[in-house]
């Protein structure tokens, strides 16, 4: 056991390295398989252009926007060059899983599509392992930088564990700040440009969706991809680095040796035990795609949690006894299975919520609104009252009755052993555009009925699964920003700043007010920027079916790099300003008084939490209950029931994809941004 602990840094360096060779190994797999008819490749061809044509200019622009944080760490000694450098790797490896992930996922879908000429077995298991590609990079990328960095800096450089570890910091800036810009640009991006399809296309031009007559039709699948692969990659390879490394300062701070060790054992042992998960993703005899996805993360989940038996054993120290770590990292695992089943019972096609906003969509526009409303607010109900609890039990689990220190440790090992599944949780996610692109193909190339019979349920399985990694994900983030707000405080007080974080300071009271309004501000910027790049998008296709008449009857071809070009520089600019909130407004509290930024992190977090499952589980449904009636419930294609569902889920579409999933890495933001300015707090405080 002793040697766990003594070579904890290697063991976990050894797992992200297999980590990364199982996805590339996939990875090779999967480009082997065959690509079908030279239609469907050419289509396959325009959504990865396209796509790669969008992250090139984002990630160009984030790099630029970068070196300004990058510089005015550097320079400032009291951070320095070694939380600079960490800065650096974060974004890199942040960018390179999402933009890796994005690349395998468009080459997927041409692949997913013949497949399902055979059957929904084959399609299935290229969809799941093109997922499988991201999630593992992702857990990969993140374990390597982390403890990469770690070694580099006290192996080569001999620099102190503790000063190291504030370095880590840095990285987890680093992957934060790319994040936020890739959840927006790619939220915005994909939303923008499935509104305009949809709204022309579907409602006024009466034409299926991925109608290869649509102009916006390359843009909205391009949209897929950069929003849901590449800025869920980003997503969680920020959440898993920065607890990481936010676990690791609470540990330094609890004094225990060689315990910030642990984040990364944990980490470690779960990707050995997320590789073999994806081994029982098979569809069985009952035919269930869902209990197949599931099969997995359950295999997964019940390894790593006898793989953290020997962990905590290594581990067990002083008063951190094996069953005061143990127990708080089952608390995580059985928060993970709860997110997944709460947010899936809310978004699936089989449960009460979708079926009952199909039904209202009966009764017309405005009923499928409420009814969608209404349910994305109850949605909230369950996940908070989940985290409420295991907030409390691995608190005390962990001996924060006697040592509060102890309990928010424990809180510590309960957000990493739930983020240790996030490998899996991602390939989930990445499934989905895989899946949907897949169809989109089938229509485009004219490929028989009996391929769409095949990518239409994986694709109605997809929306859930991307829905159920949005409610894992939030529900992490506010974990994480819990840890993180700890350790804001704990910094506080080891500079010397007197702070009072008491509900009768009128600081604290105004940091809550202030922070409470930023979701409520990026969520707007972001649903405001959505509704106007679309709508940029409807007055193209409309000019295009208007000054083009052949394209609706089919003897001439739409300009699809138009709508494509539009939301791509659109969506560029939108993304900007949103992304200062969460920035800017923490900076500007912080120098007028470090009560008042301990207030708005809290703010931050209550608001955030809310209003994010309330956007993501709420959009699920809207966009579940619209594939309820298109196969066949409720009126079907085609009814008045079939075109308010279309709207709901217009409605939906930025609220789960954009607005929702970006409000995860602002909270962090906030949060880092505050630790880093503790040394500029001291001095002015």
């Amino acid at each position: 056991m002793d040697f766990l602990k003594n070579n904890a840094v290697l063991f976990a360096l050894i797992a992200a390295a297999a980590g990364v060779i199982y996805g590339i190994a996939l990875t090779v797999w999967l480009l082997k398989r065959p690509t079908g008819t030279e239609k469907m490749r050419e289509i396959s061809r325009a959504v990865q252009e396209g796509a790669s044509a969008y992250l090139r200019k984002q990630y160009t622009t984030i790099a630029i926007v970068s070196v300004v944080p990058f510089l005015l760490i550097g320079f400032y000694n009291k951070l320095g060059w070694g939380t600079a450098v960490g800065f650096l790797i974060g974004a890199a490896l942040s960018a390179s899983a999402g933009f890796i992930g994005m690349n395998v996922s468009v080459r997927s879908n041409v692949r997913t599509a013949e497949a399902a000429k055979g059957g929904l077995r084959p399609a299935f298991n290229i969809a799941f392992r093109a997922g499988s590609v991201t999630g593992l990079l992702v857990v990969g990328l993140g374990l390597l930088g982390v403890s990469g960095y770690y070694w580099i800096l006290t192996g080569a450089f001999n620099i102190s564990p503790a000063q190291t570890i504030d370095h880590l910091v840095g990285l987890a800036l680093g992957g934060s700040l790319i994040s936020v810009f890739a959840r927006l640009g790619g939220g915005i991006f994909t939303k923008a440009a499935d509104v305009g399809a949809d709204l022309v296309g579907k409602i006024e031009a009466g034409i299926p969706e991925d109608d290869p007559r649509n102009p916006a039709v390359i843009a909205d699948n391009v949209g897929d991809n950069v929003g849901d692969c590449a800025g869920m990659a980003a997503d969680l390879f920020e959440t898993y680095a920065v607890t990481a490394v936010a676990v690791m300062l609470l540990a330094i701070q609890v004094g225990m040796p060689k315990l910030y060790f642990l984040p990364l054992a944990i980490g470690a042992i779960s990707i050995f035990c997320s590789i073999i998960g994806t081994l029982f993703a098979r569809i069985g005899r009952s035919g269930s795609i869902m209990n197949a996805l599931y099969k997995s993360v359950i295999v997964a989940t019940v390894l790593s949690a006898i793989g953290f038996i020997p962990i905590m054993m290594a581990f067990d120290n002083g008063p951190f006894t094996f069953w005061r770590l143990y127990l708080p990292a089952l608390v995580g695992l059985g928060i993970t299975f709860s997110l997944v089943a709460i947010t899936e019972y809310y978004t699936g096609t089989r449960w009460h919520p979708v079926k009952a906003i199909a039904s209202a969509s009966q009764t017309g526009h405005a009923t499928n609104i409420i009814a969608g409303l209404g349910r994305g607010m109850e949605a909230t109900v369950a996940p908070v009252v989940v985290i409420a609890v295991g907030i409390l039990s691995a608190y005390y689990l962990a001996g924060g009755r006697g040592h509060p220190l102890h309990g928010l440790f424990g809180i510590g090992v309960a957000v990493m052993a739930q983020l240790s599944m996030t490998g899996l949780i991602v390939a989930l996610d990445a499934y989905g555009p895989v899946t949907d692109n897949a169809g989109g193909i089938a229509e485009m190339a004219d490929m028989d009925e009996s391929v769409r019979r095949i990518t239409d349920p994986l694709d109605a399985v997809g929306n859930t699964t991307k829905a159920v990694t949005k409610g894992y994900a939030i529900g992490s983030a506010g974990l994480a920003a819990l840890v993180l707000f700890s350790e804001y405080s704990n910094k506080l007080r080891d500079a010397g700043v007197h702070t009072h974080f008491m509900l009768n300071s009128p600081w604290v009271i105004a940091g809550l007010l202030v922070g409470g309004l930023m979701p409520f501000l990026f969520a707007a910027l972001a649903m405001q920027a959505v509704g106007v790049v679309g709508g940029q998008v409807v007055e193209e296709v409309r000019r295009q079916f208007r000054e083009m008449p052949g394209i609706m009857k089919g003897t001439e071809k739409p300009d699809y790099s138009k709508a494509v070009s539009i939301v791509t520089g659109s969506a560029i600019k939108k993304m900007m300003l949103p992304a200062l909130i969460p920035i800017v407004i923490p900076i500007t509290a912080g120098l007028i008084s470090p009560d008042m930024l301990g207030g708005l992190l809290i703010g931050t977090i209550v608001t955030g939490l809310f209003l994010a499952i309330q956007m993501t589980s709420g959009g699920g449904a809207w966009d579940n209950a619209k594939k309820t009636i298109e196969d066949g419930l409720y009126g079907g294609k085609g009814s008045s029931a079939h075109a308010a569902a279309v709207t709901g889920d217009t409605v939906g579409d930025p609220y789960k994809d954009t607005a929702g999933p970006a409000i995860n890495p602002m909270i962090k933001i906030a949060n880092i941004v505050a630790i880093l300015m503790i040394p500029l707090i001291s001095s002015i405080h």
